[in-house]
């Protein structure tokens, strides 16, 4: 019996395997595809951007450098200079309805608790780039992974799941769907699945264009519609806002495509030839707990939404990032009550955020008599210093805040990279998915206290070079800081906190 089964080996699936095989649980994930690769996973279609916050979750379990060299990334061009004493200025700041902002309207001040450090920008990937990283974690840490078998029934009791898939079934004490849009599990288990129907129908493809010099570069909103062209040839996209009426069943002709393009562009573009293409639409939808008693969801079979500015990857991988450690911990026997079931509590308000920054942007893309006003008007709020921090600190993954509790503003967001006097970062520390207690007291104040708890929290002690006025936190396996103090520290607040997130003391 393995401790958790996992079904879908995308990203999600596969970083959540990692993160509880890292320490220590017996992981199995069952795959429905036979093969890995496809070209819907490689570029142009496989495109993603990962954002700051999980760049910075990838450093922090060490992958990094991997996942920048399987990207073609530059790593120079998203770390900060490692002896710098104030973090760079963002480069990058995305797009809101196809709007792009300027970086440089950034207000840097406005951005709390940023420190200098390898991880602090987002950068272009593909799925294949991710997955392959992602498999060769799996791998090295031991984690199974069965393709070519589809989940056909799942059942569980109060000890056990047992999941039937290709023929076979498979007993494990937890179940983790992170199969999809369409998660099987999701519907077999009996999840509520919420939200709002869509607006358009949208296209992705790679296609011949008889003409491109017809259609712009870049994100092109119309009177009646939006479409993408990018310098990937032929790599399209489109939104053609019918309801969501096309029948995805049926399959994408090229004469189809060419009557939505011209429709969309209000051009006579032609395509000679469509070598892929897949639809999909702006449905909004949300699990509404994603914990069914021993059964979990994580990542696009808890929410889906469109694709637009790119936040569905990043959830995901947030998602599997927050569930880790609590599963785990729970199946180690060491998890104070109730940790499980903040996954929940503390998840789903972010994928709910999610899912209306997404319906804000195809409210403002929908075409009409009032959009052309309604798109004047927040380009103008995006085109502030305000708007554009504003739209920075929604999508770049590092200003979210847990509700934890505290009234104190770094308690709940993710962990500044402190830096010690011997060169060692945070981001190094959590490699090993501990918590990590940062003692900056002359006298180790927190040394023994900490200790209590070894194996679960790693301690570390010293100068930094900018403690931001804290004496010492508790972090979190996610980057988490689950309580800070200033410099008169007080070793009993240590341990209430500690006991709240990693449970009793060891005797």
């Amino acid at each position: 019996m393995y401790d958790v089964v996992i079904v879908g080996a995308g990203p999600v699936g596969l970083f959540l395997a990692g993160e509880l095989a890292l320490v220590g649980c017996s992981v199995l994930v069952l795959e429905r595809d036979q093969e890995r690769t496809s070209p819907w996973k490689a570029l142009p279609l496989g495109m993603r951007g990962l954002n700051a916050g999980s760049v910075e979750t990838f450093y922090r379990r060490g992958m990094l450098e991997e996942l920048l060299k399987a990207s073609g990334a530059d790593g120079k061009q998203i770390g900060a200079d490692p002896d710098a004493h104030e973090p760079p200025a963002p480069r990058d700041v995305s797009h809101f309805a196809g709007m792009r902002l300027d970086p440089a309207d950034i207000d840097i001040a406005a951005l709390p608790f940023r420190l200098p450090g390898p991880a602090m920008e987002s950068i272009m990937t593909s799925l294949d780039a991710v997955g392959t990283v992602l498999v060769e974690r799996a791998a090295r840490l031991g984690v199974q992974i069965l393709r070519g078998v589809p989940v056909e029934a799942v059942t569980q009791d109060g000890d056990t799941v047992v999941t039937r898939a290709g023929g076979r079934d498979y007993q494990a004490r937890w179940l983790v769907g992170c199969d999809g849009g369409r998660s099987t599990v999701r519907e077999l288990a009996g999840f509520d699945f919420v939200g709002t129907e869509p607006l358009f129908t949208g296209y992705a493809a790679r296609v011949t264009f008889a003409d491109p010099q017809k259609l712009d570069l870049g994100f092109n909103l119309t009177p009646t519609g939006m479409y993408l062209r990018t310098p990937f040839e032929g790599h399209l996209g489109m939104m053609d806002f019918d309801g969501g009426t096309f029948d995805r069943s049926q399959p994408l002709t090229r004469e189809h495509l060419q009557t939505v393009l011209r429709r969309v562009s209000g051009t006579d573009a032609t395509l000679t030839e469509v070598h892929l293409a897949s639809s999909f639409t702006d449905r909004a939808m949300q699990s509404t707990t994603y914990r069914n008693g021993r059964i979990l969801l994580a990542g696009d079979a808890a929410h889906i939404h469109s694709p637009l500015g790119g936040q569905g990857l990043n959830l995901g991988i947030g998602d599997a990032m927050n569930l880790g450690w609590k599963l785990a911990a729970t199946i180690h026997g060491t998890a104070p009550d109730g940790l499980l079931d903040t996954y929940t509590a503390e998840r789903h308000p972010v994928g709910a955020a999610i899912l209306d920054w997404s319906r804000a942007q195809v409210a403002t893309m929908n075409p009409g008599t009032n959009a052309p006003a309604l798109r004047r008007l927040i380009h103008d709020l995006l085109d502030t210093r305000d708007g554009t921090t504003h739209v920075f600190r929604s999508t770049s993954g590092l200003s979210h805040r847990y509700d934890l509790g505290s009234d104190q503003p770094l308690v709940g967001r993710t962990a500044p990279d402190f830096r010690l006097g011997d060169g060692t970062r945070l981001g190094d520390l959590l490699r090993e998915g501990h918590g990590v207690a940062l003692d900056f007291s002359a006298d180790q104040r927190l040394h023994d206290a900490a200790m209590s708890w070894k194996g679960r929290i790693r301690y570390a002690a010293g100068p930094v070079s900018n403690d931001l006025g804290f004496g010492a936190l508790l972090i979190r396996p996610d980057g988490i800081v689950a309580w800070t103090d200033g410099h008169n520290l007080d070793p009993e607040a240590f341990r209430h906190a500690a006991t709240r997130w990693f449970g009793d003391p060891t005797p």
